[in-house]
Order: structure tokens, then C-alpha cells, then sequence
């Protein structure tokens, strides 16, 4: 028999330790995400993973914000977050500071995210957009490339939190190995 830990077995951080804590090289961008809980649970995982930051923009709900509250279970005020209302706004500044931009979208010359390598030293924003229209193109045109997770079934795209947790996992694993 197996024993469910405790939460104090857990260990996790404070909210006070996860604010001092070294994050890891990257940021999420949501481009007009329109669920509260996507967003939410956009910042749970973000939490998860020590990102460095949320950036919401256009139509994505800003906390406090009880839809969000419910999937976030408290993330919002761990993990550093901004608004802004024009996304290539957010993206011409990460560019500025030396992020290396990624759109996470089904375009022409998609990377399949099993062949992303990200390199040591560097620093990632990954960017999602609107759960029906996407991200928008000019956003697109203004990313270093475009990743797309692949599916085998018969739907055309995955929920905006479950893409933001596989490729933010991938990320993780592959960092792990540098």
C-alpha cells in the first residue's frame, strides 16, 4: 500500500519564497485568451514551474477575478503578472530584453515540439492566443518561429491549458537535460 503524502510532506514555498526563488528563463504571453479558466489554470502551472512571469493582453481577464480565482487556487499572486493592451506591444519588448519569441499555433513550417531544443543561457516567451481564433498574425509575423504540438485524433487544436502545460513541460524536461 502506497501512502498519500501530506501537504507539509510536500514542501512547497511560500508565496514569499516563490517571489525570491531563481525562476525559470521564461514567460508566457496570452493573446486574447477568453476563458477565465484557462487563465487560470495558465497561472497554476506557471506556478508549478517557476515561470517568470504572465503577460495578459487585449481581451484576457486580469485578476483578482473569481473565474479565474477558481482554477488559479492562488497562483495570481505568486507568479509576477502584467497587462498590455496590445500583445505586439509585449512581444516588441521581450524582443528588446533578448527573448527568443516562440508562437505555439498551427502555421506553415510549424516546428513539431518534439524538435525544439532550447539552449542554455537563453531566455523563452511562449506565446498563446484566442481557444478559436488563435494568435493573431501580426503577433505571429513578430515571433522567431512557430512551434505546434502534434494530435492524432480527430479535433483540430487542444485547450489553450492543456497546450500551455505540454509545452511548458517539454521545456522543463528538456532544460533538465542541459
Amino acid at each position: 500500500m502506497v501512502r498519500k503524502l501530506s501537504m507539509d510532506e510536500l514542501n512547497r514555498k511560500t508565496k514569499e519564497e516563490f517571489k525570491t526563488a531563481v525562476k525559470n528563463p521564461f514567460v508566457l504571453v496570452l493573446d486574447n485568451v477568453r476563458s477565465q479558466n484557462n487563465i487560470g489554470s495558465i497561472f497554476r502551472t506557471a506556478d508549478a514551474f517557476l515561470a517568470e512571469a504572465i503577460y495578459l493582453c487585449g481581451i484576457t481577464s486580469i485578476p483578482p477575478n473569481n473565474e479565474i480565482h477558481k482554477t488559479a487556487l492562488g497562483a495570481t499572486e505568486s507568479v509576477h503578472w502584467e497587462y498590455e493592451k496590445e500583445t505586439i506591444d509585449i512581444i516588441r519588448r521581450l524582443r528588446q530584453n533578448k527573448y527568443v519569441i516562440i508562437a505555439f499555433e498551427q502555421v506553415e513550417d510549424s516546428r513539431p515540439l518534439q524538435q525544439f531544443k532550447p539552449e542554455k543561457g537563453k531566455k523563452y516567451a511562449f506565446v498563446f492566443g484566442h481557444e478559436v481564433h488563435g494568435i493573431q498574425q501580426e503577433v505571429i509575423n513578430a515571433c522567431d518561429f512557430c512551434i505546434e504540438i502534434p494530435q492524432f485524433g480527430t479535433k483540430h487544436s487542444l485547450n489553450i491549458a492543456v497546450s500551455a502545460g505540454i509545452a511548458i513541460w517539454e521545456f522543463f524536461r528538456q532544460m533538465e537535460k542541459l
